[in-house]
């Protein structure tokens, strides 16, 4: 086996999804504790830790608990190299998600047990399964009082429509909260305190068979409940399959407490059996190896002002196939030029590490000039193709900006355009003036806080927001065969632009969309702009 095919099969690339508040930046933070990427570990609320969480690093994801970006997490695990992207579980911010899971592999899903399967939760399995891509389960929060646990799993199916396999099952929850049962193994895994989980714990296990010692441990109630939850489970539960479980069709479930460290290493542990090495990816030349081919990446992620004190931008990428290396030109497919990518960088949330290589499987951070977009593809002059782009969310809020100090128009212009170019928000003008007026399109209204927070602090510019009622947004599917300008729409459509100059129609309530096409024929519209 060559050294590439070597280390790209020790890569691990993964993305946390969940609901706000289910525990998802908690469970990264132990990851990283396991790793030995930290030495103690935050949680997103921890007054006991007084520490925030190293994958929240901008000042108003601290001041509110809430993470809004995406972050890039690498550390090192067993032989494993671990890439783990954390995603915002805040549906406003749910579009960064989206672009996240792109560049993932595999997705954990992170599921709170007194709350079971939420909204946000459903939204990421559905872009999850749309890729096929494995799901794993970690039903969280086990040291507060817990739902029926046959019923979480009964919910997940039923919702989520994917079987599960419990790897693992928890002996009671909340203050009764003992431990869990090790399926394979036929064993007991008790854990000791963790000191607010800021230790890696202390496991000891015990044959299911040795029923003195349990009884000691676990009580005589707790061991005749587990005695005939097992005898269920063995009965009626899924069997394990791997191919399945790759597949995305059956995901294996398991139990803990994220912010104890209960189960967090024996889901980490057995995670990495069963997850795939970095997957092959579609382009318009077809299907590209991992391993057979040269360099090759796309950015699925723009984050501008990650270091206060330099004003940078930086385009995070995924390598999809070869190895990269700093001082080695490679070809910017929709710039139509070669380059070389400078400052390439790991990223650890805020800190950086100035990378020499790095293989398929490995998300990058490079400097950016301003001349990346999301879903760019960059390749190896020799062997150019394209990779498959990345879909635009439609916005569903909207609101006219403009800065409050009119001298401060080009700190506007360029705080405004660089927010947009990361993908947060989305900006448009009036079809046929300039840029005077500006448009903010976004998923969710937290973003707009986010735009002012962001414009106040990093640009130094105050702006006034004044909502719109449009509701909705098309995309003109065949622009070219099109007069934008003889478009006869209602009295409420309103003709836009986007950053590129493509045109778009919006619309304060789906009538109206109805109502356009019916005018005008041989117009297409459509709800996704493609990168």
């Amino acid at each position: 086996m060559s050294n590439l095919q070597h280390e790209v099969n020790r890569r691990r690339t993964f993305a946390i999804i969940s609901h706000p508040d289910a525990g998802k930046t908690t469970l990264t933070e132990k990851f990283l504790l396991y790793g030995g990427a930290i030495n103690l570990a935050g949680s997103v609320k921890g007054k006991a830790t007084a520490r925030h969480a190293v994958s929240d690093w901008m000042e108003i994801e601290k001041e509110r608990g809430i993470s809004v970006t995406s972050s890039v997490l690498q550390f090192e695990y067993d032989g494993y190299c671990i890439n783990i992207l954390d995603t915002p579980g805040h549906q406003d911010f749910s579009e960064d998600t989206y672009r996240t899971l792109m560049a993932a592999d595999s997705a954990v899903m992170v599921i709170d047990a007194s709350k079971g399967v939420e909204a946000q939760t459903r939204k990421l399995f559905k872009v999850c399964s749309m890729r096929g891509i494995p799901i794993f389960t970690f039903i969280n929060k086990l040291d507060r009082d817990a739902n029926d646990t046959f019923d979480l799993l009964d919910e997940v199916e039923k919702e989520l429509g994917i079987a599960t396999c419990p790897v693992n099952w928890p002996i009671g929850s909340g203050k009764a909260f003992k431990g869990v049962y090790d399926r394979e193994a036929r064993e007991v895994v008790l854990f000791s305190d963790t000191e607010k989980g800021t230790k890696e714990g202390h496991t000891e296990r015990i044959s299911v068979e040795d029923k003195d010692k349990l009884l000691e441990y676990i009580g005589e109630e707790a061991f005749a409940t587990l005695s005939d939850e097992i005898e269920l489970l063995d009965g009626a539960s899924a069997e394990f399959d791997l191919s399945e479980v790759q597949a995305g069709k059956l995901t294996p479930v398991f139990f803990g407490s994220a912010l104890t460290n209960f189960g967090v290493e024996i889901f980490l542990q057995n995670f990495l059996k069963m997850t795939t090495t970095p997957l092959a990816r579609k382009a318009d030349i077809g299907v590209i190896d991992p391993c057979e081919n040269d360099f090759s990446a796309f950015v699925f992620k723009i984050q501008a002002n990650m270091n206060k004190a330099h004003r940078d931008r930086i385009a995070f990428m995924r390598i999809c196939s070869g190895k990269f290396e700093a001082d080695r030109e490679v070809f910017h497919m929709q710039g139509n030029k070669s380059m070389r990518l400078s400052q390439p960088q790991q990223i650890m949330a805020s800190e950086r590490k100035i990378l020499d290589e790095a293989y398929a499987g490995d998300i990058i951070g490079v400097f950016d000039p301003g001349i990346f977009s999301i879903g760019d593809t960059i390749c190896t002059a020799k062997n150019k193709f394209l990779y498959d782009g990345i879909p635009t969310f439609a916005p569903e809020h909207f609101d006219r900006v403009r800065e409050v100090d009119t001298m401060k128009r080009k700190q506007f212009m360029k705080g405004v355009t660089q927010i947009a170019q990361e993908g947060a928000i989305q900006i448009f003008q009036e079809f046929n003036t300039g840029m005077e007026e500006i448009i903010v399109g976004v998923v969710g209204v937290l973003q707009f806080e986010v735009l002012k927070y962001r414009l106040e602090n990093e640009y130094n510019v105050e702006i006034k927001l004044e909502p719109l009622p449009y509701e909705h947004i098309r995309w003109i599917a065949n622009k070219e065969e099109v007069d934008v300008a003889k478009i006869v729409g209602t009295s409420d459509m309103k003709k836009v632009k986007d950053m590129r100059g493509n045109p778009l129609l919006l619309f304060i309530n789906a009538w109206s969309v109805g109502m356009t096409l019916d005018r005008n024929d041989g117009l297409e519209l459509s709800e996704f702009g493609h990168e």
